[in-house]
């Protein structure tokens, strides 16, 4: 795996993102013809939405005149896991079909985050040319989620259990930066994304990548600490791939997606073979 020196980029990031603020929101954007051969698909992270964290690098990828998806996913603080995992998958697969349509050659996903777990398994699920797992977490498979939301999944089990799957109920979440929170939430769908041994299970979900697909690991030096201890692990995980890459710009957990957005574009650019 080729591990390229640190590049600090945070007064370029900063001047972007006030950029991207001068210009309002970032949403969810319908490609046009003219934007190139190259699509994105860009995802937040938990109780994110497309206008948070992630907007300068959904920008700097425009920039580039490539198309961009930034979508709001159902782990959004609006929509709180409102349908299960698979349509999530469709939700991803229908952008990527869209930019396809219209013209784009190569496809990449990135996430931020929870955003960037689920990157991973959407590398097995559907067809791209690339993936960007921007300071990923969260997965349910670990000993803090079982300990802050065991309760809780076990609750969301009882309820499908007696048919109540698709009733709006008060269960929590969890977030190392905030501990558990309340959320309303379909039963069934918690079960589905909260699921020990389900999609956001990270070692299943690295397991899974298909070797034929270049992976760009974005771990920033001042991220969370539970995470920075699954760096090496992580990396390790990956398949063998010549473009496979672990990058580790200096930013926090949340600095990440602009920071390292020069070199995801470079990265992007080297894969498919533009730059």
């Amino acid at each position: 795996m080729n591990i390229p020196h640190r590049r600090p980029a945070l007064a370029w990031a900063l001047s972007l993102l006030l950029a991207a603020l001068a210009a309002g929101p970032v949403t969810a954007q319908t490609p046009t013809p003219h934007e190139g051969g190259i699509g994105v698909v860009v995802m937040h992270g938990k109780g994110g939405d497309p206008n948070k964290f992630v907007p300068p690098l959904a920008s700097a990828l425009k920039e580039q005149g490539w198309q961009v998806a930034n979508l709001e996913m159902p782990w959004s603080g609006r929509r709180n896991y409102d349908v299960p995992v698979r349509q999530a998958v469709a939700e991803v697969d229908a952008a990527l079909q869209a930019m396809r349509a219209q013209g784009a050659r190569k496809l990449f996903i990135a996430g931020h985050s929870l955003g960037g777990l689920f990157t991973f398994y959407l590398g097995s699920q559907l067809k791209e040319d690339g993936l960007i797992a921007i300071a990923p977490g969260g997965s349910p498979a670990s000993m803090v989620y079982g300990d802050k939301l065991g309760d809780t999944l076990q609750e969301a089990r009882r309820l499908v259990t007696e048919g109540k799957g698709t009733d709006k109920v008060r269960l929590l979440d969890y977030e190392g930066s905030r501990g558990t929170y309340p959320i309303v939430t379909p039963p069934a769908a918690y079960v589905d994304w909260f699921d020990p041994a389900g999609a956001l299970n990270q070692t299943a979900a690295l397991e899974h990548l298909d070797p034929a697909t270049p992976i760009l690991l974005v771990v920033p030096t001042r991220d969370y600490p539970a995470l920075l201890r699954l760096k090496q692990a992580t990396a390790a995980a990956l398949p063998r791939h010549p473009q496979t890459r672990l990058y580790e710009p200096d930013a926090s957990h949340l600095e990440a997606p602009a920071v390292a957005a020069p070199e995801i574009i470079r990265w992007i650019q080297a894969v498919a073979g533009t730059h």
